[in-house]
């Protein structure tokens, strides 16, 4: 690096007096297009059902979803992203209720691109919202997930996602292979422009709680955890091989989950494969900055701001964030 001359040829402040300097020095900026909504989607014509350890966030029955929706696309979001709240009865030890064509997950892809063809739709796919032990996979008789019986129906799930018209399938099982065997069942099936996120540096992190209380499957999962198949947050390394396999097995797009916790990761991805890197700004993350801000701790939309930023700034492409909504309301009056 070569460095700048010293003091007084050189005043830092000069590029700070003014805000019209400051913004034409600028070297990253967040718009409403770099932001994924992610929803939580009840099976009933109506209402909606406040998420506790959420504050401002709700479960949305199909009326409030396609209120959205159209939300979304008044203000330049691109993409909505639908996470599926099950009734009980429809868990199973196997999640086979993942892959069915009549489900609550494509019903709903079907009649939004139907309502809001121009709004990208993004879906999980995974198992958790749909067994009745919480896990990701299927367990053996010891509960070890198996990763390559659960590779086979994560499989099934996203064929079922993509032929009832979704644009962007994001695994996010951490299974070994899946993306691979998800992208040749996709190519065999025709359905060669349904794009992959993979969620391919997710950690086993303790930011996820509020997430599962979201979607009922915190109380399934109880006290056990899913350290055996998520990374573990000391690793990096491993994080540009599991980024790496993804890419080679044909995802379109990678993501590092947690986010703000994972900043290190979300650069040294960008920086080592350069190609589109999305960050995950999770149910946690979300929890403290609406926690401290309704205490007065911090400027809740400042504090909101800055932290989605700070993804652009680590090299992230894009990010989902339970504050999208509000984010764009705010950078459309700027």
């Amino acid at each position: 690096m070569q460095f700048p001359p010293s003091f007084p040829a050189h005043r830092p402040r000069r590029l700070r007096r003014d805000e019209f300097t400051r913004s034409l020095v600028r070297e990253h900026a967040l718009t409403s297009s770099d932001l994924i909504y992610p929803v939580f989607v009840l099976d009933q014509d109506d209402g909606t059902q406040d998420v506790g350890s959420m504050p401002g966030v709700s479960r949305l029955g199909r009326g409030p979803l396609w209120a959205a929706a159209e939300r979304c696309v008044a203000l330049g979001i691109p993409v909505l992203a639908l996470f599926p709240v099950i009734d009980v009865s429809l868990k199973t030890p196997d999640g086979q209720e993942a892959a069915n064509p009549d489900g609550l997950i494509p019903r709903t892809v079907r009649e939004l691109k139907q309502r809001f063809p121009e709004l990208g739709v993004m879906t999980d796919v995974a198992l958790d919202p749909y067994t009745s032990h919480g896990q990701d996979g299927l367990l053996d008789e010891t509960g070890y997930i198996l990763n390559d019986e659960t590779v086979a129906v994560l499989t099934r799930q996203a064929l079922t996602q993509a032929e009832a018209g979704v644009d962007i399938v994001a695994p996010s099982d951490m299974m070994d292979g899946r993306i691979g065997a998800v992208r040749q069942a996709l190519e065999a099936k025709g359905l060669i422009h349904t794009r992959i996120m993979a969620y391919s540096a997710k950690y086993a992190s303790a930011f996820y709680g509020p997430f599962r209380d979201a979607v009922g499957s915190s109380a399934n999962l109880g006290k056990a955890n899913k350290k055996v198949y998520q990374m573990d947050p000391g690793n990096s390394d491993e994080a540009l091989r599991e980024v790496g396999m993804d890419i080679a097995e044909g995802a379109d797009m990678v993501m590092v989950k947690p986010g703000m916790p994972y900043l290190d990761i979300v650069r040294r991805v960008k920086d080592t494969f350069r190609v589109p890197t999305f960050a995950y700004q999770v149910s946690g993350e979300y929890a403290m900055i609406k926690a401290a801000a309704q205490n007065g701790w911090l400027d809740h939309d400042a504090t909101m701001l800055e932290s989605l930023l700070a993804f652009k700034r680590a090299g992230a492409d894009g990010v989902l964030t339970y504050f999208a909504p509000h984010a764009a309301e705010l950078l459309s009056r700027r």
